[in-house]
């Protein structure tokens, strides 16, 4: 099996003003140094998505850190007549090295479908950023028997031609897991990744070395389980990612 490094990413969604955006990233770095200059490198890749209002302010003040910046989501285009839109071009310019899109509240919320979600990570590979495709399944799809079937549809959907293990990561997130306090169960977990790696072998030749995150819920109690799991190589956390602690706990499970 590909070794695959672990990405431990954190969403900050609409959270966070100057003051408290920098102070959260400062936080971060700190510890990160803190466990280098008594362990060594760090064997995992670490990764925050403030607001794109917050992105170069978090860049700056992680410049020397080993944490990187993504954006939360971006335009098709690189430009235009688009208010209030930002494209991944100004998300690189901003520090920005990798992008969310298609997550499940910008498919919910922003009526976004695959076909959109395969055209924004086209653009973030366009621009050098690497795109993390989230897919995942509501409460009634599972309970439907829907879920493996919803999880491939918008894989093979939102997948655009030229991704890779280099550009493009996966973030499975059942939609009923977020911000909601439940998790799914560890086999539940174990088999829609393994799902989610055999719908990539359909598409990509390097498959075996995609990142497939978990996201959900995930949490300092329950990540290190989670993160023993086979075809889990790091997760995408949401409401835990705003507390400097919580954040590091849940990265420490992996070191």
């Amino acid at each position: 099996m590909t070794e695959r490094r672990l990405l431990i990413a954190g969403n900050w969604k609409m959270h966070g003003l100057h003051r408290e955006g920098v102070a959260l990233a400062a936080a971060l770095a700190e510890k990160a140094a803190s466990h280098q200059s008594a362990h060594g490198p760090l064997h995992l890749d670490l990764l925050i998505c403030p607001p794109a209002t917050l992105s170069r302010e978090v860049s700056e003040t992680l410049a020397e850190s080993v944490i990187s910046v993504g954006g939360q989501d971006c335009h098709t285009l690189e430009r235009g007549a688009h208010t209030g839109d930002v494209s991944a071009a100004m998300l690189k310019d901003a520090g920005c090295s990798y992008v969310i899109v298609g997550h499940s509240e910008r498919r919910a919320d922003h009526g976004e479908n695959n076909d959109q979600v395969k055209i924004k990570a086209a653009a973030a590979h366009a621009c050098g950023l690497t795109a993390i495709i989230c897919i995942g399944e509501t409460r009634e799809q599972r309970d439907r028997g829907e879920a493996m079937a919803i999880v491939g549809s918008q894989l093979a959907g939102s997948l655009p031609d030229e991704a890779n293990a280099s550009n493009t990561v996966i973030a499975y997130e059942p939609v009923w897991a977020i911000g909601t306090g439940l998790v799914a169960t560890v086999a539940d977990v174990a088999e829609i990744h393994a799902g989610v790696r055999a719908g990539l072998a359909k598409a990509l030749s390097d498959a075996d070395a995609v990142r497939v995150l978990y996201g959900g819920s995930v949490k300092p109690d329950n990540a290190a389980e989670l993160m023993e799991l086979e075809d889990v190589d790091g997760a995408l956390v949401g409401g835990a990612s705003l507390d400097a602690d919580d954040f590091w706990a849940i990265a420490a499970t992996c070191l």
